[in-house]
């Protein structure tokens, strides 16, 4: 009887527990969406510490192209200020496919208006917006690594082959078998197999830890995919299709994965199926088995993890521009991709707190001259950023913008490489000359793109006579090759 009642306590206690940890996260969950209702569209407010950094632009470093913006023009316009003044994101996806989408520019409007499409439903429709969202912080980051980094390490790591661990068991079963015919003989050699696989077990283990976790980011990936086009968005069709191939093709390499990534060896809640779990994987290695098989099939499935980046990266992306046109508050336009004219109606920087708005329409190159602290810098990054954004997120600070499609490039602040032993001079003239080679390339080459430049202070390294000389004759070379140039300069 009274083993029963403990038995009872027991189990009641248990229940308990479950059913706190249920609520707290349904407690949880709740808080998170009203969150994420209260704050849309305010501006982000997170710390970026060094390491992530050097995760961000994982995306971006794998999908290099022709057309993205190097640099020296991404370091000239502050561009890290602004990806991190769009940076709405809750996974590390989203946040490199962020990276990259800045860094890219399109030349296609139709490309343009189905972003543009998608990000006008996240704005309008509430639930799905917040649906998709609590998918995305759900797969969440992947630490101080790119999911590349991971993907990198796991190509690289040797199959290992279960070979061996098909023998132990066998010799397992034997051991077993054994002990109906020599009972003591059996049981000695079934604990000589166990103790083994006990003390071989932790010693792989931890020297697959690492690529546990990356396999474990991409498992999460797919799942988490496959919910996302369950959501039915009407205006992601295309996307949802992809989608659903990919993870078609990548339902073969879930088989199992349970043992891998249900860590009961850490696990803290007393579970007793965890504990029989913590024994079985230890004397069995199954996660060890599933893993070597998990782990062979991944590599050739790399394509379709990379497909999934892209397309949840750049459905979180345009979530990301909703909520940055409502934090503008309705002060931004549609860009408009046509004529032969750059034009802008009161456009302003993204940066500068009620700042001066200005306009420009310019039907051919522009000299900018003016005082110190007379706004010259800021208008060029005005004008290079509002190009940059009507390419990337179909968004321009401004009243109105008419253009056609550019190759951005800048030459604004440059320093001197004391490390190479390159002087300013010789910085500044490199960075010109990348855009005049660019500049013939596209002229010779691309039909229906023209390169448009923005030059702080021509040749600022030398002095007046030999800086006008030359800069004139930069400027003529520019005008041959159709480049629509704005510079700024002292020299009258």
């Amino acid at each position: 009887m009274e083993y029963i009642i403990f038995v009872g306590f027991a189990a009641a206690f248990l229940v308990f527990i479950f059913v706190q940890g249920m609520l707290q996260e349904k407690k949880e969950r709740k808080w998170f969406m009203q969150k994420l209702k209260t704050e849309y569209g305010q501006e982000p407010q997170r710390e970026y510490k060094p390491e992530r950094y050097v995760r961000i632009p994982g995306y971006y470093e794998k999908h290099r192209r022709d057309g993205q913006i190097d640099d020296i023009t991404w370091n000239d316009l502050g561009m890290d200020d602004i990806f991190k003044r769009m940076n709405y994101t809750l996974s590390s996806t989203g946040e490199e496919y962020l990276y990259y989408r800045l860094r890219t520019p399109e030349f296609r409007e139709d490309k343009l208006k189905h972003f543009h499409g998608i990000v006008e439903y996240f704005e309008q429709n509430e639930e799905d917006r917040i649906s998709f969202q609590m998918l995305m912080r759900k797969l969440g980051t992947t630490g101080k690594f790119s999911l590349y980094d991971y993907i990198e390490y796991l190509t690289k790591f040797n199959t290992l082959s279960n070979t061996k661990e098909y023998l132990m068991l066998g010799l397992f079963g034997a051991s077993i078998l054994l002990m109906f015919v020599n009972l003591t003989f059996g049981i000695l050699t079934l604990i000589g197999v166990i103790c083994y696989q006990m003390f071989a077990y932790y010693k792989i283990r931890k020297e697959i830890e690492p690529y546990i976790t990356s396999l474990a980011y991409m498992i999460r990936l797919s799942e988490i995919a496959d919910k996302v086009q369950k959501l039915q968005l009407t205006v992601c069709d295309e996307e949802f299709k992809q989608i659903r191939e990919h993870v078609r093709n990548l339902k073969s390499v879930k088989k199992g994965s349970y043992w891998v990534f249900h860590d009961t060896r850490n696990s803290s809640g007393g579970n007793p199926l965890d504990a029989v779990m913590v024994y079985v994987t230890m004397i069995f290695h199954v996660d060890l088995i599933v893993f070597n098989k998990m782990l062979s099939q991944i590599k050739n499935k790399i394509e379709e993890i990379d497909g999934l980046v892209g397309i949840l990266g750049y459905l979180e992306t345009a979530v990301c521009v909703s909520q940055y046109r409502v934090s503008l508050h309705g002060e931004y336009c549609i860009p408009h991709f046509e004529g032969k004219d750059l034009l802008i109606n009161e456009g302003y920087h993204p940066m500068i707190h009620e700042p001066v708005k200005n306009s420009i329409s310019a039907p051919r190159s522009v000299l900018l001259t003016g005082s110190n602290a007379s706004g010259k810098s800021t208008f060029l990054k005005m004008t290079a950023l509002n190009v940059l954004l009507a390419q990337t997120i179909y968004t321009v600070c401004g009243d109105a913008y008419r253009a056609p499609f550019y190759r951005v490039y800048s030459s604004m602040s440059l320093r001197d490489h004391l490390e190479s032993g390159e002087s300013y001079y010789i910085v500044e003239i490199k960075a010109i000359k990348r855009i005049m080679e660019e500049a013939a390339r596209v002229k010779d080459a691309v039909q229906g793109q023209r390169v448009i430049c923005f030059v702080d202070e021509v040749l600022r390294g030398t002095n007046t006579t030999e800086r006008i000389a030359a800069s004139s004759q930069i400027l003529k070379n520019f005008a041959r090759n159709q480049v629509l140039c704005f510079a700024a300069t002292h020299d009258l």
